[in-house]
């Protein structure tokens, strides 16, 4: 390099600056012009109203000579310390003047924000950079900045840097991208992460799997099923191999969408990717299957887990000892549980607890008191759930005296009984007619202070109702209603499984109207009500209020919406609601689809039910031979005889061949 020009100046000490009271900037910091986004509905967006747009110098400074740069001769730390002094941009301007003329390079400058933490004096010290010593913009600068106000929740001021780099004509890179997709993210803010994920398809940056797996963990943590599969389908089409990870956490959420066949088929497509499938894979795809009460299909990937050679984990044995119990398989749930030990595995409390409930559910009453005396002499810790069970099996027998020591024993033991306790020993006793113990316990509970849950609400009803006592049962239900006895939330759900419909939609609309209805499952389980009492007006009045509260609708309440518009001969708002959810980005099971083109049939809409039965067909996701069933069955009930065969005719010999 030739020599400089330029004077080296030596940087101002902390000792010469002026002593300055707090280390906070008090200057109000520039705004970035942020171009405003559009709202949507029910969509939480940051709306920023246009601010004035900060002047950018637009110079052409004529060539300089080759600078050296001074960066060895000037002590960062101590040039980072009198920043950190300052309060305010003239402050800080002032302290940089000697530096100026470039004499520092860029990289150092990149190096000394990132060493700043305060989001404040990172953005100031931009602005110095870019418009006082006219340093060439630069995205490392940017992404550090970026990075500082999204750490300090500063959204509005990372739209505008955003902004800022277009105008610089700076090109966002991986990382830039990565910091704002994965902090929107980590906030909630999922709409605006995935659409700082399309601005970075659109300007062909390349992510990569450490990003899309974030996404998909954190759609996956927010319950956005649809949004992370989603994610998944892009990441495959910008050519990027999913890994273990992925793959594991996809099969979780594929079984939480309740898309099953999905969840099964990846297992097959790790296979074929080269991905060998563990643990994990098959404990989770258990998981989905149990959850959902599909024990033969679990049988079957346990069967398949074990001709795979994939060793098992005590996670796996304790869903097969419970799937053997569901199917009257004890013997096998016998046998596993105990060959646990001579596979390595030491059985869990909760291991024992679910042989135990396998052995009450099988009238094994011998064997489980066994069991429960075994764990006592072993010195495995007993808990609440292993009382509970055994005082279920007492009830079973009709032992309600056994029963009723069994919960002194816990007591005496220092495990509180809980509310799954209480209602089953009451049950017990309103099943050997000893009803007017089951009200004493329950008005003692009452009265000191326990929380009365929905469990022993539905119980007490229940009692009630099969004792022919149906005032009292009335009188329980009445209270549901009284603000200042239970949070309404709760009380809708004890209503709601009581099968209550008009003492539920009551409590409904008055929560709903005093904004104390707060949580989707509350939505989710009057939809549910509703949709079983063919109230089909109220599923649409219960949704409306849900997308009101900007909720986002699953799969499940898709489905028995639509229904209802069906039942109502609302095509035109079951069609806007289809093409809505799937706008944003709404997956849905093959049955959503179905239905829709049944709705379309009913309307005798036959075109449109074309362009959607040549969509599906398309689609690589949809199982062809039921599309193919479904479309030709419309058909046939609309009478147009010639379609039916047209429709089996396209299926194909791959499709027939399977019929």
């Amino acid at each position: 390099m030739g020599k400089s020009s330029f004077s080296t100046a030596t940087p101002i000490p902390p000792s010469s600056f002026p002593t300055i009271g707090t280390n906070i900037f008090t200057y109000p910091i520039p705004t970035r012009k942020i171009i405003p986004k559009r709202p949507r509905k029910c969509i939480v967006i940051y709306s920023i109203s246009p601010s004035r747009a900060k002047h950018i110098w637009k110079r052409t400074s004529p060539e300089r000579a080759e600078t050296v740069h001074s960066d060895r001769s000037v002590d960062m730390g101590e040039l980072l310390s009198s920043i950190q002094q300052t309060t305010d941009e003239h402050q800080l301007f002032d302290l940089m003047s000697p530096y100026k003329n470039r004499t520092l390079s860029i990289k150092f400058m990149v190096s000394l924000l990132s060493r700043e933490p305060d989001w404040q004096r990172s953005l100031a010290l931009l602005d110095w950079i870019n418009e006082q010593a006219l340093y060439s913009p630069s995205v490392f600068a940017y992404n550090v900045v970026i990075r500082n106000v999204l750490r300090a929740k500063q959204w509005q001021l990372a739209h505008g840097l955003f902004d800022e780099m277009r105008r610089r004509a700076v090109s966002p890179d991986k990382y830039t991208y990565s910091t704002l997709i994965t902090q929107f993210g980590k906030q909630g803010l999922f709409d605006d992460a995935l659409s700082w994920l399309s601005k970075m398809e659109q300007d062909s940056v390349k992510g990569d799997l450490i990003l899309y797996s974030n996404l998909i963990e954190l759609s996956r943590k927010l319950g956005d099923y649809s949004k992370a599969i989603s994610v998944f389908s892009r990441l495959k089409r910008s050519g990027i191999s999913p890994d273990l990870v992925v793959y594991n956490s996809m099969i979780s959420v594929f079984g939480k969408a309740k898309f099953f066949r999905e969840a099964r088929l990846l297992i097959e497509e790790m296979r074929l990717e080269g991905v060998t499938p563990d643990t994990v894979s098959y404990s989770t795809l258990l998981s989905v299957y149990v959850e959902n009460q599909k024990f033969v299909e679990a049988l079957s990937v346990f069967s398949e887990m074990m001709e795979a050679n994939c060793s098992v984990d005590l996670t796996t044995c304790n869903i097969m000892i419970d799937v053997y119990g569901k199917v009257d398989m004890a013997k096998e749930a016998d046998r596993l549980f105990w060959n646990m030990t001579k596979m390595g595995i030491e059985q869990s409390v909760v291991s024992y607890n679910t042989l135990l409930r396998v052995y009450g559910e099988a009238g094994l009453f011998g064997e489980a008191i066994h069991l429960f005396r075994l764990m006592q002499r072993k010195g495995i810790e007993q808990n609440v759930v292993t009382y509970n069970t055994m005082i279920s099996i007492y009830g079973k027998s009709l032992e309600h005296e056994k029963a009723n020591n069994l919960i002194q024993e816990m007591q005496s033991r220092g495990i509180e009984p809980n509310a799954i306790t209480y209602s089953t020993i009451i049950s017990i006793w309103a099943k050997v007619r000893k009803l007017d113990r089951a009200v004493v316990l329950f008005q003692k509970l009452r009265d000191s202070g326990v929380e009365i849950d929905q469990v022993l609400y539905q119980t007490m009803i229940v009692a009630f109702e099969r004792a022919g006592l149906v005032t009292q049962a009335k009188r329980l239900l009445h209270e549901l209603k009284r603000q200042d006895n239970i949070p309404r939330d709760t009380a809708i759900r004890i209503l709601a499984g009581a099968g209550r419909v008009e003492e539920a939609i009551w409590v409904f609309r008055q929560a709903f109207d005093e904004g104390e209805v707060k949580d989707i499952a509350v939505f989710g389980c009057m939809i549910d009500l509703m949709s079983t009492n063919n109230r089909y007006r109220n599923v649409i009045e219960v949704f409306d209020k849900m997308r009101e509260a900007c909720y986002f609708p699953d799969s499940n309440m898709i489905a028995l919406v639509l229904n209802a518009y069906g039942k109502l001969r609302d095509f035109e708002k079951a069609d806007a609601l289809y093409r809505e959810m799937q706008k944003e980005g709404c997956v849905f099971p093959d049955e959503v689809h179905f239905q829709m083109l049944s709705l379309y049939g009913a309307r005798r809409d036959f075109e449109t039910l074309e362009s959607l039965f040549e969509r599906l067909n398309s689609d690589p996701n949809v199982n062809k031979k039921e599309l193919h069933l479904v479309v030709a069955s419309i058909y046939e009930r609309a009478n147009r005889l010639n379609d039916p065969s047209r429709i089996i005719d396209q299926m194909g010999d791959n499709v027939i061949s399977k019929l």
